[in-house]
């Protein structure tokens, strides 16, 4: 089995390819390494003590180094754990499957006023057809909040999360493209 890297365009985070599925369906983000004992992968990638994030998207794990710290040392040591991994074909999550996870629902931060239900839709086609796609390829991925008066709530996660064109990325290229197709968008803002 080989694993390829991807550089992102935060030069903290790496992105990994191990040529198979990683997750089913959606993604998983962990921040801590509390979070991290739901997966006994990410507890692994979190146990080398230079990792401060790693991200399970559909066919990669991005995996973003503490500050100071040289990928060149760490990049072998991930590789290394995540063949062991999915070599042995261990589950993904403890007890097999994601099963039993909490996730917040999409909208469940800023509430949509129901008056809004067609606006809502179009962002959300929008975001899942041209947005989400783009920032997979950069090791993250971005998920809807919700939408107030004009204004458009996403969180970003993984490499986007915390990178440095983050900012540049939702003001200029997704809150453009939003207007752009949606008139009452007036904003976008990072949840």
């Amino acid at each position: 089995m080989f694993i390829e890297t991807e550089t992102t365009p935060n030069p903290a985070t790496i992105k990994f390819l191990p040529g198979r599925q990683v997750m089913p369906a959606g993604t998983r983000e962990f921040t801590s390494p509390e979070d991290a004992q739901a997966s006994p992968l990410a507890e692994a990638l979190f146990d080398l003590g230079d990792v401060t994030g790693v991200f399970f998207g559909s066919d990669f794990v991005s995996v973003t180094a503490a500050p100071g710290v040289e990928w060149h040392a760490l990049r072998p040591q991930v590789v290394s754990i995540l063949l062991d991994h999915f070599v042995s074909e261990a589950p993904l999550f403890a007890g097999g499957d994601a099963s039993g996870f909490s996730v917040p629902a999409e909208d469940e931060d800023f509430g949509d006023d129901p008056a809004d239900a067609d606006i809502v839709a179009q962002i959300k086609d929008l975001i899942e057809s041209r947005v989400r796609p783009a920032v997979a390829n950069d090791g993250g991925d971005i998920v809807y909040r919700g939408f107030r008066e004009g204004i458009v709530y996403l969180s970003m996660q993984g490499a986007c999360s915390g990178c440095p064109s983050s900012s540049a990325t939702l003001k200029h290229g997704i809150e453009s493209l939003l207007k752009h197709y949606v008139p009452e968008v007036s904003e976008v803002r990072a949840a």
